[in-house]
């Protein structure tokens, strides 16, 4: 049984004054979407009525089958705690239906619950998973727009006078707890104007519809103090990139299958081949991981994000670390997603990686306690030491060559998103950027 029942959220609606409704959900970029309707459509919605034009959203079905119907889950039910002068407004995160009320197979948020039944089926109650989203907040000129001056010169841990989104930061975290998410901490980042957010984890689906819910909540409230928040991974250069960083693992009933207080890191098998699989599809699931041609100016050397495919319990520049909590707390901890992934794909093959390693006990390799950055070339091949994609074409093409990453995508939307993936990588390859123009006009 869910938290909510189709009279709570009607009787909830008229409590607090709901006017408008806003039914969301995510095209297969992550772009979050949303049907507004009114308080006296809300019944219809309940009853999973509600229909759109597919057609219009980018990864979804052709103009010949349009209709989709939105499914609520009742469970997503929040009120935001900011409205407008006729009343307050609510959301609905919802699944998508096909018009015989089967759940469509391009919908990000069901291909994540295929995944998990297939954790389920191995004897795994739940798929926790605890985000650290990273974003960073511009000025604003004189017309509303985003310019490139940071709003402060903080650095890592520091506040106010140095820190000056601090106010801001602190608003969005209030606005976040209103709306019933429970934040464990929140600080300025290494970076001029970068912050991050962290909530305590929560089951996968869960965890990304908290994702998708901070990121709309940064930038309402960011807007509302004259600042542009923005995710995009790397918008400067010279300054660390914007990282979400995915700790996850896996239970069965109350137990934490990746604990082993017998081992020497505390690892359980499970845990070790489970993490061997991340190891063996990173190259894989980097497209869906990071998704933009910006993603990859993120992952090079000498800001904290990880290049090489590699683990270890010690040390930041491998793709992998372990935190030390170890108890119910035990968990690894992948560090090249950014926060321009669609959670839901993102947490979909992060696991679906996972359990092929279980499944298949893969073998884990030593790790890699040594900092990877100041290895040579030919050290990091004598240890097997992989590179993750240094571009979103060479990420597209791994996807592609990965069997069980495309199968936890599904035909459908591989095939949208590798389109996709493909006509950005070209817009970006034929277009002549500022770089070429200061490097070579006045040589050649």
């Amino acid at each position: 049984m869910g938290k909510y029942t189709k009279e709570d959220i009607l009787r909830l609606a008229k409590e607090e004054n709901v006017k408008y409704i806003r039914l969301q959900f995510t095209d297969l970029m992550g772009i979050i979407k949303n049907v507004e309707i009114p308080l006296s459509q809300l019944p219809k919605a309940l009853d999973n009525k509600m229909m759109f034009d597919g057609s219009s959203i980018e990864g979804f079905v052709r103009i010949e089958e349009s209709d989709m119907y939105l499914a609520p889950d009742l469970d997503t039910w929040v009120v935001f705690p900011w409205g407008t002068e006729s009343g307050k407004v609510a959301r609905l995160i919802c699944d998508i239906n096909n018009p015989d009320g089967t759940p469509f197979e391009g919908d990000p948020r069901q291909i994540l619950k295929k995944v998990l039944k297939e954790a389920n089926d191995m004897g795994f109650t739940s798929f926790n998973v605890g985000p650290e989203p990273e974003f960073f907040l511009f000025k604003m000129n004189e017309k509303g727009e985003p310019t490139l001056d940071f709003n402060d010169q903080g650095g890592y841990f520091d506040f106010a006078p140095l820190d000056l989104g601090e106010n801001c930061r602190r608003d969005i975290v209030l606005a976040l707890e209103q709306m019933g998410l429970e934040i464990e901490a929140s600080h300025h980042e290494v970076a001029p104007g970068q912050h991050e957010i962290d909530f305590k984890y929560a089951d996968a689906v869960q965890a990304a519809d908290q994702i998708l819910t901070f990121k709309l909540v940064v930038k309402t409230i960011a807007r509302q103090h004259g600042l542009h928040a923005t995710f995009m991974p790397k918008p400067m250069y010279g300054v660390a990139g914007s990282g979400m960083h995915a700790n996850q693992s896996l239970f069965r009933g109350k137990e934490n299958a990746f604990y082993d207080e017998k081992d020497e890191l505390g690892l359980s098998e499970t845990a070790r081949h489970y993490l061997a699989g991340i190891l063996a599809h990173a190259r894989g699931f980097a497209a869906i991981t990071n998704p933009l041609v910006n993603s990859y100016k993120r992952l090079v050397p000498g800001y904290e994000a990880p290049c090489y495919v590699a683990w270890s319990a010690k040390n930041r520049s491998p793709l992998v670390r372990i935190p030390a909590a170890r108890g119910l707390s035990t968990r690894i901890e992948v560090r090249n997603p950014d926060p321009a992934a669609n959670p839901y794909l993102a947490l979909a093959v992060l696991l679906k990686a996972g359990l092929d390693g279980i499944k298949n006990k893969i073998e884990l390799p030593p790790s890699v306690d040594r900092n990877i950055y100041v290895m040579s070339d030919a050290e990091r091949e004598e240890r097997g030491i992989e590179n993750l994609p240094a571009s979103l074409k060479e990420a597209v093409d791994c996807l592609k060559k990965d069997p069980v990453i495309c199968e936890a995508l599904g035909e459908h939307a591989l095939l949208h998103f590798v389109e996709a993936k493909e006509i950005e990588w070209d817009i970006f390859r034929t277009r002549v950027h500022d770089w070429e123009r200061e490097q070579y006009m006045n040589i050649y």
